[in-house]
């Protein structure tokens, strides 16, 4: 019965259809802050103590950082899919890539890990525990960083008390707090489930209980969790879940205390655009206000996926409205624009595109996407299903633009400079040494990059074309 429950509310909000609207709302957004972040300064804090399980040394920043997430949303229905993750690493280190993101690694009601249980139990529908280790050892061989998905604004309880789900066990034996916790962790206006907490620090999570992340005893709890991932296991970064769900401070909390904020960590801060009807707002300032705000308050410790810059770059080439592509002070109008070495960019995701279909981007378009976001600033986040799955013409065009990005030394904060962006044409420099042009429009004027000043075409595909200088200026940063 709790399986059935819990899994329909899921169903619910995760896996809902997606209405004639394109607004893709998880929940209501906060106010808008008055205040207008154009430029911010990234404060890097010190190097913790590096734990045993781990390489001792420590990457100096990540702005030259590519993610990959490993899987999708129907991953988990597959065999064993962290030896599956394992047989595809010489592939995903072609890729140049630098980090991979691993599922949700804890028992879960539902199978695809985002409605975690008694967190210290490590085998899930990905794989045991055993299997867990050996992937992340194998993955940090290969000199890249696992980050592990985790899922702690909410946990799905195992009994019943009042008629309501709310007392969890604890059935692993392992160090640190006990997580047997009961009504007390659930924050006091959870509608459904009973909860004895303080008031939640964020937005409602329905299908599960929202966890009371005010409470100090179940902050020290989530931290031991933490630090056993990070230490036994051997995972080097975070990909934080449903971060609306919880106060910024605690983010910064749970990084200082494991990881650091100098290593790459993410959270997912899903914005809701501004719409019209169905026609997209030209100004989506206020949802790159929000992203700025939860990076603010988390002390900068923590990235964030750029879903404006998703949304506005899946209307320009869908559309043939590239104009969308430049803001009204020239610069590229997502979160890129504002912070780009906090901004991670992406084509899709599991909840985006995979199977669920939420908010796809255009199939026949998806080569130009990962053209602007892996010759832009910003962190690129690959998704395996486009990599791995959808065929070679799709997988080594993306190792091809990623090979321009590292040849050329593009990295988070690189400068971009707009040329164009009309209706059917955008053009960009990034750089100094790398151009990009999109759109239907074959005729570029004056625009056109000259092979006498240098330039060759790199690669080229479907709606874009890529230019380096020969030789490039400079090799990838370390």
């Amino acid at each position: 019965m709790l399986v059935q429950q819990q899994a329909s509310r899921l169903q619910q909000q995760r896996g809902r259809s997606v209405s004639s609207s394109p607004v893709i709302s998880r929940s209501t957004p906060r106010a808008l802050a008055v205040r207008v972040r154009a430029t911010a300064t990234v404060d890097r804090p010190a190097a913790s103590a590096a734990p045993e399980a781990v390489p001792a040394e420590k990457p100096k920043g990540y702005k030259d950082a590519i993610l990959i997430q490993s899987f999708g949303w129907d991953s988990c229905q597959k065999k064993n899919w962290y030896k599956t993750i394992q047989s595809k690493l010489d592939d995903i280190k072609a890729l140049t890539a630098t980090h991979v993101w691993l599922p949700p690694p804890s028992q879960s009601v539902s199978d695809q890990g985002y409605m975690p249980g008694q967190l210290y139990n490590l085998s899930s529908k990905y794989g045991n525990k055993q299997d867990l280790q050996e992937l992340v050892a194998a993955i940090n061989e290969k000199g890249v960083f696992p980050v592990a998905d985790i899922v702690i604004n909410h946990r799905c309880a195992d009994e019943m008390t009042d008629g309501k789900w709310n007392k969890f066990r604890d059935d692993v034996s392992h160090d640190g707090h006990k997580i047997d916790w009961g009504k007390w962790a659930i924050t006091g206006n959870d509608p459904v489930f009973g909860g004895s907490g303080n008031p939640d620090t964020g937005d409602d999570y329905g299908p599960a209980p929202d966890l009371d992340h005010a409470n100090p005893e179940l902050r020290e709890a989530l931290k031991h969790w933490l630090q056993h991932l990070q230490q036994d296991i051997g995972f080097r970064g975070w990909r934080l879940d449903f971060v609306r769900g919880y106060g910024a401070r605690f983010v910064d909390e749970y990084i200082s205390a494991t990881v650091g904020g100098d290593m790459f960590n993410v959270g997912e801060y899903w914005t809701d655009l501004a719409w019209n009807g169905s026609e997209l707002e030209a100004c989506q300032d206020s949802a790159r206000q929000r992203l700025c705000d939860w990076i603010d308050g988390n002390k900068k410790t923590c990235t964030a996926f750029d879903f404006p810059t998703k949304g506005i770059l899946q209307e320009a080439v869908k559309r043939q409205q590239y104009w969308r592509l430049k803001d009204k002070d020239g610069k590229p109008p997502g979160l890129i624009g504002w912070w780009p070495s906090k901004a991670v960019t992406f084509i899709d995701n599991h909840d985006t595109g995979s199977t669920q279909q939420h908010w796809p981007f255009p199939n026949d378009l998806v080569g130009a996407g990962y053209a602007y976001i892996m010759t832009h600033p910003g962190i690129p986040c690959v998704f395996w299903d486009h990599y791995v799955t959808w065929g070679a013409e799709l997988h080594n065009t993306i190792k091809t633009l990623a090979a321009i990005r590292r040849r050329n030394g593009i990295v988070a904060d690189s400068k971009v400079k707009i040329l164009a962006a009309e209706a059917d044409l955008y053009v960009a420099e990034v750089g100094g040494t790398v151009m990009l042009k999109m759109g239907a429009r074959y005729d570029m004027g004056s625009l056109v990059p000259k092979e006498a000043d240098g330039w060759k075409v790199a690669t080229w595909g479907k709606d874009f074309c890529v230019w380096e200088k020969n030789p490039p200026a400079v090799a990838a940063a370390k």
